[in-house]
Formats: C-alpha cells, sequence, structure tokens
C-alpha cells in the first residue's frame, strides 16, 4: 500500500471527521482520481511531438497516456478533425497516491518562484485543477534529453461536496495553498 494511502486511511480520516464535524467515517471527503492533461498544439505539425509528450507523460505518472484527438475541425487553427493535439492520462488508486505523494513533496518545491496554489482553483464541487508551466520539475524526466519543455493541467476530483471540505482534504496531504480568504 502506498505510503500516502496508509497515511490517509490511520490519521487523515480520523482527523478530517472531527475537523469537519461529520457525523460518520463514511462522509469524509476522499480522493477519487487525477487527471494529467498535455497539450502538444505544434503536434499538427510534426506527429513526432505527440509521440514524445506521451512519452514524458507516461513517465511522469507511471501509466500508459493516451493522445486526445479534436472533435471537429476549425480552419482557423488548421485543424482537421480527429487529429491529435495533446495526451492524457487518468490516475486511480495506488497510481493517484504515489503521483501525489510525489507532486507535493519533490515537484511542487522545483517549481521557481512558488507562492502556494491559489484557492481559487476550485470549482465548487470539490474538484482541483492547476496548471504546470515546466514538465521537468518531476524527477523521472532527464533534462538532457528533452527536446521542449511543456506546461501540463493537473485535476484532482475528490468526493468532497464543496471547496471548504475539498481544501481541508488537499491541506491535510500537504498541498501548499497560499493564505489568502476564500471567498
Amino acid at each position: 500500500m502506498s505510503r500516502l494511502k496508509e497515511e490517509y486511511n490511520n490519521q487523515i480520516k480520523l482527523d478530517l471527521k472531527s475537523r469537519l464535524g461529520l457525523k460518520n467515517i463514511y462522509e469524509v471527503p476522499k480522493l477519487k482520481k487525477i487527471i494529467l492533461n498535455m497539450g502538444v498544439g505544434e503536434g499538427k505539425e510534426d506527429s513526432k511531438l505527440i509521440d514524445k509528450a506521451l512519452d514524458d507523460l507516461t513517465l511522469i505518472s507511471g501509466q500508459k497516456a493516451v493522445k486526445t484527438n479534436s472533435k471537429k475541425a476549425i480552419s482557423g487553427f488548421k485543424i482537421r478533425g480527429g487529429m491529435p493535439l495533446g495526451v492524457k492520462v487518468t490516475l486511480r488508486n495506488k497510481l493517484m497516491y504515489e503521483f501525489l505523494d510525489r507532486l507535493v513533496n519533490i515537484a511542487i518545491p522545483r517549481i521557481r518562484d512558488f507562492r502556494g496554489l491559489n484557492k481559487k482553483s476550485f470549482d465548487g464541487n470539490g474538484n482541483f485543477s492547476m496548471g504546470i508551466k515546466e514538465h521537468v520539475i518531476f524527477p523521472e524526466i532527464n533534462f538532457d534529453k528533452v527536446d521542449k519543455i511543456r506546461g501540463m493541467d493537473i485535476t484532482i476530483c475528490t468526493s468532497a461536496k464543496n471547496n471548504i471540505e475539498a481544501i481541508e482534504l488537499l491541506k491535510s496531504f500537504n498541498m501548499p495553498f497560499k493564505d489568502n480568504n476564500l471567498n
């Protein structure tokens, strides 16, 4: 079992139950999935860029990533329907906890000029999204073999009913939020 999942089951659940004033242990919010997405707009000219992004995301996540295709043609962007434009992967269970552990303890501290995550990045239903400008902050990526630094989106889906529960859940996993107040 993952270190973070074990900590969640043994300590965080009970702590959140008392902090949120919940009556039942099954009401405590939990992580459902983490979605990693990397858009590769230049992939319309060179399909090798999509393959390199696919390999990088597979290394970062520990799970095989898949290509995402355009749904319809947009002539202004020179995109045809079905053209590969990005890569994504959805993590659940053990890989999800291991990725979150690496994200919080290794990757986020490597971000230059980092001042904390914004609490306004929640969607109102307990899901948190963040963007990373450089995918090379992950230790799995060899900086010497990277042809181009790409950004990526990370979405953390929880079972929380609202933003306050989700913030408390992610804070208990040591997510570094800014100290501004949530409206």
